[in-house]
């Protein structure tokens, strides 16, 4: 997509075009100064690395959130999929005494998920948030039914090496920070430069032009749900290498409120047909940083949620009203 000339000397147009697109820019640098402020220490290698290692598994979730998004979708299963995945990628490590085994379960595990989301959306005809909400419900109670309230832990024999696939370092770069880049990039050249990226954006403009047109927009659909899937089996082996006890009532809870909400502040459009990978990114770093904001102004942790809560909020609200100028 070719972007629209500027006229520098118009100010009002020039703004609308910075509010418009860089929104989610303004937004890290503001919120990114205003940490400075709060604690000069915020700008520390380590504070710095550790948002992105608090950042990276949701991260890796919210990718695939950006996708379903920008098809004018919502996935709300994604903390329940990591649950599962991650409860059951833990038998099969223990079981198999094989990283590459567990590795490969998850992200079969994940893409079978997605699968399972995308068909239903597409050849059942169902709402994709109707679809969701049930197979949230649904994978929650099957890891529940399966570790019987119990966690999932790493065997003894297999602890040492699995932890260091989330907690090792390259150089001192955390291997979580590194594994959120990488996909971040394959996920924005995914988006930016291949006709499925297009299709994704002119499905979630308009579903009816974009059939007219000649795209397959139930396909489209189905393999946007299947690379979410996928994500989040990668998010779940690496939460369980994180963790390695893996509780099935409580892990990944939240995820798919944060990743909506990263997609939200990161300036992609909530009806589809707009949005950035680069915002997602940024978008999970500012909800990082909101959060090391929080704790260093001694705002109670319960109130967190609520924060966050208001942020969607807000971002939707500036969407629409600069939808409607």
């Amino acid at each position: 997509m070719k972007h629209p000339i500027i006229d520098f000397s118009n100010k009002k147009e020039l703004w609308h075009e910075i509010t418009n697109n860089y929104s989610h820019w303004l937004s890290f640098v503001f919120l990114f100064v205003v940490a400075i402020v709060v604690s000069p220490a915020f700008l520390s290698w380590s504070n710095l690395t550790n948002l992105f290692v608090q950042g990276a598994i949701v991260g890796i979730c919210a990718m695939g959130m950006s996708l379903v998004i920008s098809a004018g979708m919502i996935d709300l299963s994604t903390g329940s999929s990591v649950a599962l995945l991650s409860g059951l990628g833990v038998v099969v490590l223990n079981s198999s005494g094989s990283l590459l085994v567990a590795l490969l379960f998850c992200l079969v595990g994940g893409l079978l998920v997605g699968t399972i989301n995308g068909l239903l959306v597409t050849k059942g005809g169902i709402a994709p948030f109707i679809v969701t909400l049930a197979t949230m419900s649904a994978w929650r109670s099957v890891i529940n039914q399966l570790g019987q309230g119990g966690p999932f832990t790493v065997s003894p024999a297999m602890y040492q090496g699995f932890r260091n696939v989330a907690a090792g370092r390259i150089l001192g770069i955390p291997h979580l920070m590194i594994f959120l880049i990488i996909i971040s990039v394959i996920t924005a050249l995914l988006m930016s430069k291949t006709k499925f990226g297009r299709y994704v954006y002119a499905v979630g403009s308009n579903q009816q032009a974009a059939r007219l047109s000649g795209i397959s927009v139930d396909r489209v659909k189905a393999l946007i749900f299947m690379y979410a899937g996928t994500l989040y089996g990668l998010a779940a082996f690496l939460l369980a290498s994180r963790l390695t006890s893996i509780q099935a009532a409580s892990a990944g809870s939240g995820y798919e409120m944060d990743a909506i909400a990263a997609v939200a502040i990161g300036g992609t459009s909530m009806d589809g047909g707009k949005g950035k990978i680069i915002g997602t990114f940024l978008g999970i770093l500012m909800l990082r940083i909101i959060h090391t904001v929080l704790i260093m102004a001694n705002v109670p942790p319960f109130l967190n949620g609520l924060v966050q809560g208001i942020i969607i909020i807000v971002a939707v609200l500036a969407q629409s009203k600069r939808k409607n100028k």
